[in-house]
């Protein structure tokens, strides 16, 4: 079961004015389930967004890089699960158009101003035939019902909301996510999608999804594959009525971005603990870096180990793991000599070695624990990041053999 994640509070995910919500059942992969998600986006909305490094980018990820870069304001945004259409060549992109082009005719908008965007079996042809068909009918939805309609393997719904004073506006920011294996960065390893009635200017929405996506989606890790789909949207209706927003305005753009931040990192927390098969969650810290790079990579080294995250499974404190991962990590001056490593409050390495006063069942107390913070001091620098990942169970192994049962 997903580590400490409750179902989201359907009466507390606040409703974005300027986006309308709707899903409907296509049976794309199996009958009877709200499968494909359509968001509507009044016609000042404004769209960024960031996606997947992966070279076999998915056929979605072609189109809505391109149909973003045409300039047309984007007026829908249409999402299905069950299949990724992704290693589908020009059958897969011509698929997605004829998708987008059946939405934005009944709409009455242009087909680059729709986005596609897919989630679920790579190599398997998209059945756009019945997600066009299932476009007219699909039904009024709030957020749960809209994160409930893009899971996959997702035991539970990804979605939280907030609202904060802006230039003496109240704004609304509320997202989903999807995801819980096939997770790595680059980019933000999932489906993202967080909305705000905040009135931003292209160039400072383009700015803060990158910044917003690099200090959450791209700190999370479940098993170090990056999806060929990977997605996060930022979406700004402008109808909160404060003045708007501009990549250097004083006042707005920081209490914007940072309550954005809070919204995807809860996000991101949350593909971590509802990872396939997860039993624990854990958080890795690195301080004392010269670089966040730098740190970062030692971070990740640790927290895609299938070593260490077996061990966390097996609340085993074979912690000899976690400095081979550091150890290979690729930060070739590196003088271990210098370097402290904690298990939450017990400092288990220092000096090159094992701590004298660690004792077993000092880690053995923490790695029982269903919410671990590993914490390497490199003591070489002033920079520092956090990744946050979870264990290799039984399950993950079972939940990816089965996956296209």
């Amino acid at each position: 079961m997903p580590v400490n994640l409750q179902q989201p509070d359907r009466s507390r995910l606040f409703p974005v004015p300027g986006v309308t919500l709707a899903v409907a059942e296509a049976g794309v992969k199996q009958a009877k389930r709200r499968d494909v998600l359509v968001l509507e986006l009044a016609p000042a909305c404004r769209v960024a967004g960031v996606f997947t490094r992966n070279r076999f980018c998915a056929a979605p990820v072609i189109l809505s890089r391109a149909h973003l870069a045409s300039g047309q304001p984007i007026r829908a945004l249409v999402v299905n699960t069950g299949n990724a259409n992704a290693g589908t060549g020009e059958d897969g992109r011509q698929r997605a158009r004829a998708i987008c082009a059946a939405l934005a005719e009944e709409l009455g908008v242009n087909v680059e101003q729709v986005l596609p965007f897919s989630t679920g079996v790579i190599l398997e042809p998209l059945p756009a035939d019945r997600i066009i068909a299932a476009l007219p009918t699909r039904q009024h939805a709030d957020w749960l019902d809209a994160a409930e309609a893009i899971m996959t393997t997702d035991i539970m719904p990804k979605a939280t909301s907030r609202q904060v004073m802006v230039n003496g506006k109240t704004v609304t920011v509320t997202g989903i996510a999807k995801g819980a294996g096939m997770i790595h960065p680059n980019m933000a390893t999932m489906l993202g999608f967080i909305a705000t009635d905040a009135d931003v200017g292209q160039q400072a929405l383009q700015q803060m999804v990158r910044d917003v996506a690099d200090q959450s989606f791209n700190c999370v890790t479940v098993d170090g594959d990056t999806s060929t789909n990977d997605s996060f949207l930022l979406i700004a209706s402008g109808q909160a009525g404060n003045a708007t927003i501009d990549a250097d305005s004083a006042a707005g753009y920081a209490e914007l971005h940072d309550v954005v931040r809070d919204v995807a990192i809860e996000l991101a927390q949350a593909i971590a603990r509802d990872g396939e098969g997860a039993t624990k969650f854990m958080t890795v810290t690195v301080e004392g870096g010269h670089d966040r790079a730098e740190c970062k990579q030692v971070a990740y080294a640790i927290a895609r180990s299938p070593l260490v995250k077996t061990a966390f499974f097996a609340s085993d404190p074979n912690l000899g793991r976690l400095l081979a991962a550091i150890g290979y990590a690729g930060i070739d001056d590196l003088d271990v000599d210098r370097l402290d490593l904690y298990l939450d409050d017990v400092l288990v390495a220092t000096g090159g070695g094992r701590n004298p006063a660690y004792r077993e069942e000092d880690g053995q107390r923490v790695m029982n624990q269903p919410e671990i913070t590993v914490r390497v001091k490199l003591n070489r620098g002033e920079a520092s990041a956090t990744v946050w990942t979870c264990d290799f169970s039984y399950d993950y192994v079972r939940i990816n053999a089965d996956y296209r049962s």
